[in-house]
């Protein structure tokens, strides 16, 4: 069964969406591993780590995604994990910007997936499977 690690990454306690995401995944047949909220890098590299899994999942609400996610790329690489596919989304910066420009700083950042705010996570279901398939 294929692992996805979710969670919300620094000091954002936004919990529901995050429920919402793993519910979704289990029902699809993930084996999903949460990580919860104020979760750190480590966090989820170690689950990553733990569960052999094909995709992080960071969410991040608070607007401060940009900070909490810059090297997590690196960590990763570092950690083993130079395949993992990374997700990220939600309000992932401070204020209104172009999300164009967000998602371009983020890809520089590694990520390779950036889903602006107000993204349902169905709407993401199948670029997860096409994931999976590149990643088995």
């Amino acid at each position: 069964m294929e692992s996805i690690v979710i969670g919300v990454i620094g000091a954002d306690v936004h919990a529901v969406g995050n429920r919402i995401i793993e519910y979704t995944l289990e029902r699809e047949g993930y084996n999903v591993v949460n990580v919860g909220v104020l979760s750190t890098q480590e966090d989820f590299i170690n689950a990553a780590i733990e569960a052999n899994a094909n995709i992080i999942l960071v969410s991040s609400l608070y607007g401060h995604g940009e900070i909490d996610c810059r090297g997590m790329r690196e960590k990763c690489i570092e950690s083993g994990l130079k395949d993992v596919i990374l997700y990220v989304g939600g309000n992932i910066v401070v204020g209104k910007q172009d999300f164009k420009e967000v998602e371009k700083r983020f890809k520089a950042m590694g990520f390779d997936r950036v889903f602006p705010p107000g993204t349902p996570i169905e709407s993401v279901l199948h670029l997860i499977r096409e994931d999976m398939m590149k990643n088995v």
